[in-house]
């Protein structure tokens, strides 16, 4: 049974960082695409970042240049760290994974990814 245990979430002030974990178990973790998912109140649920299991990334543009993903093998981990954040970047974050490759084509499509965290939330304020 994969599980996903997102941690890290807080309140902070326009333009501090925060730094996301996620806790993997259940799965050969290295075989996955993995990726960070934000739902702001009244939104849909949309993609920020991915990255594959060679350890190649994608960024949402909201958040290119801010944010940076990576994933510890050895810790079965993924972590996003946050930087220069806005109020915008208020809401629920999730971590989620999906067996195999990353498709560039579905990196930021919800439906793609089979296993979700219960998410953490990030709370900016201006």
């Amino acid at each position: 049974q994969v599980q996903l245990v997102e941690s890290g979430g807080g309140s902070v002030q326009a333009g501090g960082s925060l730094r996301l974990s996620c806790a993997a178990s259940g799965y050969t973790y290295s075989s996955y695409c993995m990726g960070w998912f934000r739902q702001a109140p009244g939104k849909e649920r949309e993609g920020v970042a991915a990255i594959d299991s060679d350890g190649s990334t994608s960024y949402a543009d909201s958040v290119k240049g801010r944010f940076g993903i990576s994933r510890d093998a050895k810790d079965n981990t993924l972590s996003l760290q946050m930087s220069s954040l806005k109020p915008e970047d208020t809401g629920v974050y999730y971590c989620a994974a999906t067996r195999g490759y990353c498709n560039a084509a579905y990196l930021f499509d919800r439906d793609w990814y089979d296993h979700w965290g219960q998410g953490t939330q990030v709370t900016v304020s201006s």
